[in-house]
């Protein structure tokens, strides 16, 4: 039985206000500033004429590239893709809404390839006469990667909220045991449980040393009754095995030992030592792993609702037990309605929260809580929370 200890570490980190992580909310603050910002840009020329401008660049840009080649030089295949191309690119500006700011840009370009030959360079001076039309494509490319970005920060945002929420539950939790009396004597409700559980424990370890295997795995199957007593159900082939073969007489500690022989050795004990050591050797953690810790009450205890109930479930199987084993200095029945009798101490839920608090709370985080970081603490994830709360609610809304 895992009887825990005053004092032990509570689980998680011990975080202070100057460490709380506020990378999260100013990443995504940060991701919302950008997209404001392109978007305002975008807004300011015209979003329409944004779209526009862009579809325009992308087209003459690919004109121009597709071509710069091919209609470069003399001979009669050169002056045909020439033809055409211009052709093509005086349709796309003639295309071209007047009022586009940079409307020029195409002219300036469809001017440096308005020729009778073309050269490179005049392709490099059309390109560069469509620089200032490349902001159109820039703004929407800004944008895209700027929505990007806000969009991988609010997934960080929210992974960030659900482990604030897990935070302030555990400061909600040390503010609660920091009212707690921790110098109730606390043994009036240990005594009777860790002589239960030493009892049981007892019981089983005789249990298992000499009922047959497949009695125990039929206790086992009857804990199934019992969602309160976490047994560990058998493998389907060990338990088949041991219903159906001979060998499942045997107690579990000879089974084990059984795996161990060789088979000449195993063959004087066993009809069938091959399929004992296939079944038995390959199973061996969990026969091993089997004991009394499902039947034991775990310390601190329970509230005392749930001690009730745990009591009862136990009853059935402890029962059986008992009426199974002999020479165990305490019955454990007996010393199971001892534990189940502090649920109708008066002082039992006193001391039941005494007994968790001293268990749950670590030495450092009594000092915390008496120094009053755990509240100032509570306060700052809090905040923080908040903070990125409204910081999503602000990301939808530019989204």
């Amino acid at each position: 039985m895992q009887s825990g200890s005053d004092g032990a570490d509570a689980a998680g980190p011990n975080s202070t206000a100057r460490e709380i992580d506020s990378d999260a909310l100013a990443q995504l603050e940060a991701a919302i500033d950008r997209v404001e910002s392109v978007q305002h840009r975008i807004d300011d020329i015209g979003a329409d004429e944004v779209e526009r401008g862009a579809e325009a660049y992308r087209r003459a840009r690919k004109l121009l590239e597709n071509n710069d080649e091919r209609a470069v030089g003399t001979g009669r295949e050169a002056f045909a893709a020439y033809v055409q191309f211009e052709a093509q690119f005086d349709d796309l500006v003639d295309g071209l809404d007047d009022d586009l700011v940079e409307r020029a840009a195409f002219e300036d370009a469809y001017e440096a390839i308005d020729k009778r030959r073309l050269y490179d360079e005049d392709f490099e001076a059309a390109k560069a006469a469509l620089d200032p039309a490349e902001r159109y494509v820039s703004l929407l490319d800004e944008r895209e990667a700027a929505t990007s970005d806000l969009h991988e920060a609010r997934k960080a945002a929210r992974r960030r909220i659900d482990t604030l929420d897990a935070e302030i539950a555990r400061h909600d939790r040390l503010v609660e045991l920091a009212s707690v009396d921790l110098d109730v004597p606390v043994d009036r409700i240990r005594d009777p449980i860790e002589t239960y559980n030493r009892a049981v424990e007892a019981a089983v370890d005789a249990y298992l040393s000499t009922a047959s295997a497949r009695e125990v795995f039929a206790f086992l199957e009857r804990s199934r009754l019992y969602p309160l007593v976490d047994f560990e159900r058998p493998p389907a082939d060990l338990r088949d095995f041991v219903e159906s073969n001979p060998a499942g007489e045997s107690t579990v500690s000879q089974l084990l030992e059984y795996a161990a022989y060789s088979r000449s050795k195993l063959a004087h004990h066993v009809d069938d030592p091959d399929e004992l050591k296939r079944q038995v050797a390959t199973q061996r953690t969990y026969l091993q792993r089997l004991d009394a810790e499902p039947l034991t009450i775990p310390w601190p205890p329970a509230p005392a609702e749930t001690l009730r109930f745990q009591v009862r479930e136990r009853r059935p199987l402890v029962t059986r037990l008992a009426d199974t084993v002999i020479d165990v200095e305490t019955d454990p029945v007996v010393a199971l309605q001892a534990v189940g009798d502090l649920v109708h101490d008066p002082a039992y839920d006193r001391l039941q929260t005494a007994a968790t608090a001293r268990t749950e709370l670590s030495e450092r985080e009594r000092e915390r809580i008496e120094a009053g970081q755990v509240a100032a603490d509570l306060e700052a994830l809090r905040a923080e929370r908040a903070a990125l709360q409204d910081a999503l609610e602000s990301a939808d809304d530019v989204t």
